[in-house]
């Protein structure tokens, strides 16, 4: 076997060599010409040492696991490739072209191969658990709570107390939970759809089993029903109970609302635009000790929020419309098609931004017509910005994926400006 086309070395590349050495008798490697390699100048401009007059037959080595084992446990990572030659590759240097065989030679050796499995499994399990959870869904939940809690502390600040914070944290959870068993559900009852739409999900790639799938949601039903049952009294409580009912009637069988796209869509606005913002303001007034009562600032929010959360419900389904039809999901998406759904989710959207300006204009003793009205003008411009892009994109798989990203951006804006309009 022929080694021609080396990396220029450095230093870096000198030390892991001698590791080499020092594990030659696993890797059954004879390589000899090491220390002259070595002596080679480090400098990037250098000229590559040639090792093409060396004897081939004399370097081999072992396919047993147990020479990778010592291999990677000495720093080394072999990696296959398509041709002839081997290479050294220093950690940090690119690689040199058409190896059969590269070794790389890295000073973090304890987080490859050689690490404790039992860290692997940990590490694995937790990748899986962050993707199950849905990210994007939790940071909509944190922020709209965190949000109405803040606006329902800057009317009473006077009565802010640090035992509430505990008490809002627990209540965070609590909601972290419920979200965790909406979403988780809907994840056990839609493995074939998401193994074509999301196959990125853990269940639908095989990193989360069903059966933990189950536990997982099932302790996220418990421990949400017991966290607001001890806080929040009976009240909350059964709004709590409420939305998990909705959650579940949304995914699983005989009921599985997702395939009625108008039942879909107000069990979402419902959950998410309703229940999460009059639910949480509700909990931090009783907190404080007093009555409930709408303000105006919340009055707007939920139902900014409420007919945002129909844009989400209609637009949802864009990413997933091969995956609908194939399993014969009905939604707006597969019915009416991606560019007619992107227009009229971006349509509702721009009124609800005039809606706000409106309400800036003639409620100006309610709001701060200073930054309402250019923050909900900005956030038009870049959502008529975004679908002219998606439109340009002819409606790509990824240019759909940007677009529903950046909707639950302007999702998120809302809630970050709303504890100050």
């Amino acid at each position: 076997m022929e080694l021609s086309s080396f990396s220029s070395p450095s230093s870096a590349c000198c030390s892991s060599v001698h590791q080499v050495s020092a594990v030659s008798n696993a890797l059954q490697i004879r390589f000899a010409p090491l220390n002259a390699f070595c002596s080679r100048p480090t400098k990037r401009e250098s000229k590559a040492p040639n090792f093409t007059s060396l004897n081939s037959s004399r370097y081999f080595f072992s396919s047993s696991s147990s020479s990778i084992s010592a291999a990677v446990a000495d720093g080394f990572i072999l990696s296959p490739r398509k041709s002839s030659s081997i290479t050294t590759n220093p950690c940090g240097s690119a690689a040199s072209s058409h190896r059969r065989i590269s070794i790389r030679a890295c000073s973090n050796v304890g987080t490859a191969g050689s690490s404790d499995p039992l860290l692997n499994k940990v590490s694995a399990f937790r990748d899986a658990f962050w993707r199950f959870l849905r990210p994007h869904t939790i940071r909509g939940t944190a922020l709209g709570s965190a949000s109405l809690v803040t606006r329902a502390l800057i009317e009473n600040p006077h009565l802010i107390r640090w035992s509430l914070l505990l008490k809002a944290m627990a209540g965070l959870l609590a909601l972290i939970c419920g979200n965790g068993y909406i979403v988780g559900i809907n994840q056990i009852y839609d493995i074939g759809i998401d193994k074509v739409n999301k196959p990125y999900l853990p269940i639908a790639s095989g990193d989360l089993s069903v059966k933990l799938a189950w536990l997982l949601v099932l302790l996220f039903a418990v421990s949400g029903v017991l966290i607001v049952g001890t806080n929040f009294g009976p009240f909350i409580t059964a709004l709590y109970c409420l939305g998990l009912f909705l959650g579940t009637i949304y995914s699983v069988p005989p009921f599985r609302m997702k395939r009625f796209p108008v039942v879909a869509f107000l069990i979402i606005a419902t959950v998410r635009g309703f229940l999460l913002n009059y639910g949480v303001y509700y909990a931090t007034r009783a907190a404080l000790g007093l009555t409930f009562e709408w303000s105006s600032p919340v009055a707007f929010i939920t139902t900014f929020v409420t007919l945002f959360a129909l844009v989400i419900a209609i637009t949802k389904d864009l990413p997933d419309v091969e995956g609908d039809r194939k399993f014969q999901i009905s939604t707006f998406a597969t019915k009416l098609g991606v560019r007619n759904i992107a227009f009229l989710g971006s349509g509702l959207l721009l009124l609800n931004y005039i809606g706000a300006i409106l309400a800036a204009i003639y409620l100006s003793q309610a709001f701060r017509a200073s930054l309402m009205i250019p923050v909900h003008a900005a956030l038009a411009l870049s959502l008529i910005f975004q679908t002219w892009l998606l439109e340009k994109a002819n409606y790509t798989k990824e240019a759909i994926a940007a677009y529903y990203r950046f909707i639950w951006n302007l999702f998120y804006s809302e809630y970050l400006i709303f504890p100050f309009v």
